[in-house]
């Protein structure tokens, strides 16, 4: 199982609205991420907006590209991308910065 550590950067003005947003994510796209191999994924806010996304899965890239075909993403990508920094153009999702891991205690 591959862990997987990501970034993102929300706007420090819409934390609120990020965070009200993610109490009640659509039954589909939760369905979504787990037909597509999205395992014991978190989400973790700073205070300054700092997002960090924690998953486990088989393989991120297929994870990813399986999630890429669900329209559902597309509509709930577009739903939350006016609540993060500049992405030049991104999606949330493509937007993603994955961190190298470099321990892991088992």
């Amino acid at each position: 199982m591959q862990r997987v550590c990501f970034t993102l950067q929300v706007r420090p003005e819409c934390i609120d609205e990020y965070r009200t947003r993610h109490s009640a994510v659509w039954p589909e796209m939760q369905q979504a991420l787990r037909e597509t191999g999205w395992h014991n994924y978190s989400l973790f806010l700073k205070p300054d907006g700092m997002l960090i996304g924690y998953l486990e899965t088989e393989d991120f890239a297929a994870a990813q590209a399986a999630m890429d075909q669900r329209e559902i993403n597309a509509a709930w990508q577009a739903s939350m991308g006016d609540l993060f920094e500049p992405m030049d153009g991104r999606r949330p999702d493509e937007a993603m910065v994955a961190l190298p891991e470099v321990f892991h205690l088992d």
